[in-house]
């Protein structure tokens, strides 16, 4: 039976947002671990590590994100493992995630000048001991803002894991459109949550980029 788009309606669609922002923590804690770990490895000293960081980043970012939703979700069931749409999306935007996050703090980490390592260096600190207590420090300030970007822009990729049946903010923004027949209506409502989501991000982050003064 078709029903009119009204407020309730609407409650729904901001109930689902509350997955959206859950999905976007998840993935974004995932990518930041695997992340870091891959813009370590792209500096280190030892050219299998990097290179196998280096083809990872490539592959997964020369990848769509909607092929590793896919893959982890219909690929793994395959091998004999069950994932339900929660855990599939949760890792696969963790996997894609982890690539962007790893060049841009890998960036952020080869920024510091030669002569800081060289310094911390001579102060007999291990390689461990420079990132942890001399480089990683100073690349925080540049990596912030690209940092706020990127999780802007996974928040609105989230949508992506309406094809893989989670509820979400888009996918229960289908199931209204399909019940009310006013898609218009529905989808304009989901676009503004999306809007009220990510406008203050993306204002808080150009203004960090303007407070920490990336590019002196």
């Amino acid at each position: 039976m078709i029903r009119e788009f009204g407020l309730i309606d609407v409650m729904y669609l901001i109930a689902a947002a509350r997955w959206t922002i859950a999905l976007t923590a998840v993935a974004f804690a995932g990518s930041a671990v695997l992340g870091l770990a891959l813009a370590i490895l792209r500096i280190l000293p030892i050219a299998p590590l990097r290179w196998f960081s280096a083809t990872y980043i490539q592959l997964v970012q020369g990848t769509p994100l909607l092929v590793w939703l896919f893959l982890i979700f219909f690929g793994l069931p395959l091998a004999g493992i069950s994932v339900n749409p929660w855990i599939a999306a949760a890792v696969a935007f963790s996997v894609y995630g982890s690539a962007f996050l790893g060049e841009i703090w890998r960036g952020a980490l080869v920024s510091i000048a030669k002569t800081q390592w060289e310094a911390g260096a001579s102060l007999g600190l291990s390689l461990g001991e420079q990132l942890r207590y001399v480089i990683i420090p100073q690349s925080i300030r540049i990596a912030i803002p690209p940092t706020v970007g990127f999780l802007v822009q996974l928040i609105k990729n989230t949508s992506l894991a309406a094809v893989i049946g989670f509820v979400e903010l888009t996918r229960e923004g289908q199931l209204t459109a399909a019940g009310t027949y006013k898609p218009f209506a529905v989808y304009i409502t989901v676009a503004c949550i999306y809007f009220a989501m990510c406008f203050p991000l993306t204002q808080w982050s150009r203004s960090l980029e303007r407070k920490l003064d990336v590019a002196r």
